[in-house]
């Protein structure tokens, strides 16, 4: 890499790192990673308390010895935390049932910015656990609430590594932690003069887990005081980890399991109507349709899904982007089916090389829609070795030439261990054209190397077949990372060869070798600093070059975050650049980038506002060089809401981009709002506005949820091109879960 540093920037170096040489303590002279791993013992009862909340005045709850002893991690990591909060763990033949009793000596200064199930927990009062149901300390289901109740549950694969999108609202994620993943239980709470305090009951036949009389799980438990931005675990967490590091959660002993059987049957029915105004003299299209899913527990730990005619008419749509680059862009998979259990069968670098991205399944190259017939999934663990097993078949459509398709994915890895594994996976599609050729397979092995507590080595290999291509058909990636002690240290390298051709994957780029690396560090304040939380300097370097040798791309970052206990937070932060054009390409209509080599530096900065506030701003602001000229980047998004019902976010995505061989601007405008009537019945909208393709979207949505996200749906979604509709259209579906074996 070629760069060239003036005084300047080598003083802005020194000044980002100038903290990073403190001791690695907290305010208080403790290590989190010294504490015991704590553990406890479930009470069985023959007879269930009744959920609504009230556990101090319940005689079964007051018959559950309870505990507390949480630590914080933030913003005094190591003391104990401020407020107590008495937990009790018990069990019948049916349920699993977690009982907590936050006290709070303020129950009037409670924060609750959301209303709706699966509203995130960050900024706001809460209690949430994780239970490690297998106790293999690397997968397991989150469960939630807030003071007023809502839902919030999740599941975890492989400590949640990868590449995730926490926000449910948006419905994306493509690694290991999947907010989308949507059980069928129950929670209560109530706020009084000593706080608050919540019921879990989660029926056994949700989760998955190995039968016997003497079953050990892990658990952790987090409680969120937002008042004075506080984090405090059961198991205590180091700094920059959370309930997701189920290697070092703690245990509950003593349960007695058995499998309770478990079959439910999910049929739906949906009409709609719908107007194409592209077409001369268009008419309203009328539909009505129906189909359904079906879960079934073979065993326990094993379960399998059917679906027919599968439909996704309830999930929101793609938020628009702005591609300033010769790449591809990235678009989360959202829709539930696929979202279940997606971490089962992440395998590659998600994000980048995937080499199973569900959204080739139903959803073609340009966007459009490829119908569903069904398909079935099994999935779930046999002893130490986690099993997937995908298959779907797509309908033709012969009036937009698509021909029918199955696409199957096996997918295993076995635990070797306590943090590693090794596993494979096979990826195929299937055509059912008239061509004898018309098929794709990827193969590959995958590992981890778990060093300790503290590091991690892993990678996977894969190599595609496609009739036609027999040179450079390979991919692969090696990792290491060190996470401890405030420490963030990692480096790796991809090579993607120019043959290699995952038809059921992504690539963000086509033939590359990639070196990163990145070092972040935390460092925290022993005395006070102005309410200074924590500094989080840190460098990171990615460089692309092609199989033939040419530098592509150089991205160097140089950073620092500030972020404050009150939650306010400031990132500086500069970037060396260097990208290498091979071909000409246009960047904007009429403005086209010509091949060469162009070096450039840029500067950021980021705000962020307290974000459990009603009113909150979060901005991104770049000015340097690109492609031989400059470019003066904002981003920002306001947050506001009114209680707990209604909440808003207004973004703009803003280029003012100056070249030598043309000037362009490029606004993305975004509005997402939201109104709950209860945790389970809301009102959500998404209305955006692409002024570089006047492009004009909205996107409604009216839910009434029973449980595990069925219930009735009512969509409305209509475009806009150069200001005239594009088309429209009015979905209603209702869809309804039969618990089968339920007593």
């Amino acid at each position: 890499m070629r760069l060239n540093f003036n005084a300047a920037q080598i003083w802005i170096l020194l000044i980002l790192f100038s903290y990073g040489t403190s001791s690695g303590q907290n305010s208080g002279g403790i290590m989190l990673s010294d504490f015991d791993r704590p553990s406890t013992k479930a009470t069985f009862l023959a007879v269930a308390p009744e959920i609504d909340g009230e556990v101090l005045s319940d005689p079964i709850w007051t018959n559950v010895s309870h505990f507390d002893g949480l630590i914080q991690t933030q913003p005094n990591a190591g003391s104990s935390a401020s407020e107590r909060t008495d937990i009790r763990i018990a069990f019948t033949d049916k349920f699993i049932l977690i009982a907590a009793v936050c006290h709070d000596a303020q129950p009037d200064k409670l924060v609750v910015s959301d209303a709706r199930r699966d509203a995130s927990l960050e900024g706001t009062d809460a209690f949430s656990f994780i239970l490690d149901t297998y106790h293999d300390r690397q997968n397991g289901f989150v469960f939630g609430t807030n003071p007023i109740g809502i839902e919030y549950d999740a599941q975890v694969d492989n400590e949640g590594e990868g590449n995730n999108n926490a926000n449910r609202q948006q419905g994306g994620t493509i690694g290991g932690f999947n907010l989308n993943w949507d059980a069928s239980w129950e929670v209560k709470t109530i706020v009084g003069d000593f706080g608050w305090s919540a019921e879990f009951a989660i029926p056994i036949r949700t989760l998955r887990f190995k039968s016997g009389d003497a079953v050990t799980w892990g658990i952790n438990f987090r409680r969120n005081i937002q008042k004075t931005n506080e984090v405090a675990y059961w198991a205590p967490m180091p700094i920059g980890f959370d309930l997701k590091r189920l290697s070092l959660a703690g245990e509950v002993k003593g349960f007695k399991l058995e499998n309770p059987g478990n079959l439910k049957i999910i049929p739906y029915a949906i009409t709609s109507a719908s107007k194409n105004y592209q077409v001369e003299n268009p008419e309203t299209d009328y539909k009505f349709d129906m189909g359904g899913d079906l879960k079934f527990s073979l065993t326990p730990s094993m379960t399998l899904d059917l679906t027919y005619n599968t439909d996704f008419a309830q999930v929101e749509v793609d938020e628009q982007q702005i591609n300033l680059d010769r790449f591809n862009l990235f678009f989360p998979e959202k829709r539930p089916f696929f979202l279940e259990n997606a971490g089962l069968f992440t395998i590659g670098s998600p994000g980048e090389v995937d080499l199973f991205f569900s959204r080739r399944i139903g959803i073609g190259e340009g966007g459009q829609l490829e119908p569903i017939l069904g398909g079935a999934r099994v999935s779930g663990k046999i002893n130490k070795t986690n099993v997937g097993l995908l298959s779907m078949f797509t309908q033709d459509v012969p009036e937009d030439g698509i021909d029918r398709n199955n696409f199957t994915t096996l997918r295993v890895n076995h635990q070797v261990g306590q943090r590693s594994f090794i596993g494979g996976a096979i990826v195929s599609r299937f055509g059912f054209s008239d061509e004898d050729d018309d098929n794709n397979h990827t193969y590959a092995v995958d590992g981890k190397w778990g060093i300790g507590k503290k590091a991690i080595v892993d990678g996977f290999f894969a190599h595609s077949v496609t009739p036609g291509i027999d040179e450079g058909e390979q991919a692969f990636k090696l990792k290491s990372e060190y996470v401890w002690n405030n420490w963030e240290i990692s480096g790796a390298f991809t090579q993607v060869g120019e043959g290699f051709n995952p038809e059921v994957g992504f690539l963000l780029r086509e033939s590359f070798r990639k070196p990163e690396f990145r070092v972040l560090y935390h460092w925290r304040p022993k005395k006070d600093v102005v309410g200074l939380l924590e500094l989080r300097p840190h460098v990171s370097y990615r460089g692309y070059w092609g199989i033939d040798g040419f530098h592509q791309t150089d991205f160097l970052h140089v950073d620092n975050h500030w972020e404050w206990k009150n939650g306010f937070e400031v990132h500086t932060g500069i970037n060396f650049t260097e990208e290498g054009v091979q071909q000409d390409f246009e960047i904007s209509k009429g403005v086209i980038v010509p091949q060469g080599s162009y070096r450039h530096s840029e500067a950021q900065i980021v705000f962020i506002t307290n974000p459990s506030k009603p009113f909150s701003i979060s901005t991104r602001h770049i000015l340097g060089g690109f492609f031989g000229g400059k470019r003066y980047a904002n981003s920002g998004t306001i947050r506001w809401r009114m209680g707990d019902r209604f909440n808003s976010q207004w973004s703009l995505i803003f280029n003012d981009i100056n070249l030598p061989y043309g000037d362009f601007i490029s606004n993305l405008y975004r509005a997402r709002l939201s109104y709950s009537f209860t945790p389970r019945i809301y009102l959500q909208g998404l209305v955006q506005y692409n002024d570089a393709l006047d492009v004009f979207s909205t996107n409604m949505r009216f839910g009434w949820l029973n449980q595990a996200n069925t219930g009735l749906f009512i969509v409305y979604n209509e475009s806009r091109d150069d200001g005239l509709i594009y088309n429209r259209s009015f979905v209603i579906k209702y869809s309804y879960m039969f618990d089968v074996l339920k007593e």
